[in-house]
């Protein structure tokens, strides 16, 4: 594999990554790291890849919605590993309803390990956030009849696509 399909097997491992806490599709969640990988999510985690898997779900109930988009990913390869910088907006609003909004980079190692690229260690760096009272409106006249995103059973994104399926 080249260069060029390297970095983007690794973008959409990342988009992967995002889809999957957010749909909280697990299953596929879990496929994305190596086995002896590591995640670091400062004091509220931090452990094997395993392991945040299964302890995401719980922090997870605290939540009514979440959104990741990343945006800038830098990407360095040598050999079947690689490194990257991948800057991110993470969007949470709480059954409290509260907004928290997180800026932040994400800073991944990767391995390829001869089928797909998977995290070897993962750490988010938070470089501002803003809290507040949630103003997302989901009972606006402007939005009415559009379909709300939940879990992986619920979304609407789920027995829409013919071909595009979860991973």
């Amino acid at each position: 594999m080249n260069e060029f399909e390297a970095k983007l097997l690794i973008q959409e491992l990342v988009y992967k990554y995002c889809r999957a806490v957010d749909r909280r599709d697990y299953a596929s969640l879990a496929k994305l790291y190596h086995t002896d990988s590591i995640d670091e999510h400062g004091e509220m985690f931090t452990g094997s890849g395993a392991d945040f898997v299964k302890w995401l779900p719980k922090i997870l109930t605290e939540m009514k919605l979440t959104s990741h988009t990343v945006t800038n990913h830098l990407i360095t390869i040598q050999g079947n590993i690689a490194e990257g910088e991948v800057y991110c907006h993470a969007y949470h609003i709480t059954n409290d309803n509260q907004e928290i909004i997180i800026g932040g980079r994400y800073l991944d190692k990767y391995i390829y390990n001869g089928n797909f690229w998977q995290f070897t260690h993962r750490k988010i760096v938070m470089d501002w956030n803003q809290i507040r009272p949630a103003i997302c409106d989901f009972n606006s006249p402007t939005v009415a009849g559009t379909p709300i995103r939940s879990s992986i059973e619920k979304n609407p994104s789920t027995g829409f696509f013919d071909f595009f399926q979860r991973q």
